[in-house]
């Protein structure tokens, strides 16, 4: 009896400590900073996509055929607006700009696409120097994307993204190889 007991005890504590200690969410930034004065500053220039993590590899099918992003983040001209400019790599070596218009929302820590309602972008600090975490969510998915100041962040950081988005229900994981050189940016 003493040793069922005892059993169960180290079970619940196990569980216990994976759910408070493993898979505690990273915390989530405000896009307007505290002072609104402190956003987007710090969140400006380049990025590299790294990773993607979703509950299922539905959900980052459309980065299958990347091998690498880059994009650029830069304030708009009109307060609470964010502009987002990209260029994706494929894999077969085609180039294929894009650009996203993130609003920021008074009272809301959350970014919204222009064109896309049912998108909400969410911003996760990362324990990676030069790193930060997104969640993306929308009608049916959710996902996680990792991005760095880096095309080649360290790999303890890759790893601790796929563990803690593991943790958080998201089985599936991409990581693009970022084995050819980025697209170029435009300028304008």
């Amino acid at each position: 009896m003493f040793y069922q007991i005892w059993a169960t005890f180290l079970h619940i504590s196990g569980i216990l400590y994976d759910s408070i200690y493993l898979c505690s969410k990273p915390n989530q930034l405000n896009p307007l900073g505290v002072n609104e004065k402190e956003f987007p500053g710090p969140y400006l220039g380049q990025w590299y996509f790294i990773a993607g993590a979703a509950p299922t590899m539905e959900q980052l099918k459309i980065f299958v055929t990347v091998d690498n992003i880059l994009f650029n983040m830069a304030a708009s001209n009109v307060p609470q607006i964010l502009q987002l400019r990209a260029t994706i790599k494929k894999k077969n070596g085609d180039c294929e700009p894009r650009e996203w218009t993130y609003h920021m929302t008074e009272g809301s820590t959350d970014l919204r696409t222009e064109g896309r309602p049912d998108m909400k972008t969410e911003l996760f600090s990362s324990s990676c120097p030069d790193g930060i975490i997104l969640r993306e969510t929308g009608h049916g998915y959710q996902r996680f994307l990792f991005y760095n100041r880096s095309p080649q962040p360290p790999e303890e950081c890759v790893n601790e993204f796929r563990s803690l988005t593991y943790c958080l229900n998201s089985k599936a994981f991409l990581q693009t190889p970022r084995e050819k050189e980025a697209c170029k940016l435009s300028s304008d």
